[in-house]
């Protein structure tokens, strides 16, 4: 398994040490999401390093919560270039590599389907791109047996959306369970649309949001 990181080295390298701790082999490999060069060279060393592409997951993304009209051209590139023009030059280094069979995960938002809370106009807008992505992705490839799917998270506790944050309340109001959700319950639902169970299942926008959208 390879994973990428933007700037954090020692909290990649715990993550490959908890994965060769269960028994798998992994590499870290530090490249900017928002660098289409550097997702090109990644990709390329994850087959140098493992021979093969089975999985990719589009896991990286970023927000700049604040209301439309104070937010910067400046700050919208960035959203844009990591949500999704990083997505687009990942996906399309990856399958030059990728087995038939394989599969593409996006991780998407609950925003991307309906937004619910205030100051998040340009994430919703590239959520809501990931979203038509994979759908019509999932018609190029589907001849290749390579399925293509979205999950969609509704507000996860993560260093850049904490349940602690000053943007919590909406959100978590916005939930019918009345919670944020945890990582392990996203990790969850990428595990199986990675498997081969979830074979027949593509170009979906699974949504895993306590109900956000209910």
């Amino acid at each position: 398994m390879a994973i990428t990181y933007a700037k954090d080295a020692s909290a990649a390298s715990a993550v490959v040490k908890a994965i060769e701790l269960g028994g798998g082999k992994a590499v870290a490999i530090q490249a900017d999401v928002g660098d289409a060069k550097a997702v090109k060279g990644a990709v390329e060393k994850t087959v140098a390093t493992f021979g093969r592409l089975d999985v990719l997951v589009n896991n990286a993304g970023t927000a700049i919560p604040k209301p439309f009209e104070e937010a910067t051209l400046e700050e919208m590139d960035r959203v844009i270039d990591i949500n999704i023009r990083g997505v687009f030059a990942t996906t399309q280094a990856a399958l030059k590599h990728m087995n038939d069979g394989g599969r593409i995960i996006m991780v998407g938002s609950a925003v991307g389907e309906r937004a619910v809370a205030p100051g998040l106009v340009p994430y919703a807008a590239t959520k809501g791109a990931v979203k038509m992505f994979t759908q019509a992705l999932s018609r190029e490839v589907g001849s290749r047996c390579i399925t293509v799917n979205n999950v969609q998270p509704g507000p996860i506790d993560t260093d850049l959306n904490p349940a602690s944050g000053d943007w919590a309340v909406p959100q978590k109001a916005a939930t019918a369970l009345n919670r944020y959700g945890l990582v392990e319950e996203i990790a969850a639902m990428v595990a199986f649309v990675a498997g081969p169970e979830s074979s027949y299942i593509t170009g979906a926008n699974l949504t895993v949001d306590g109900g956000m959208n209910a």
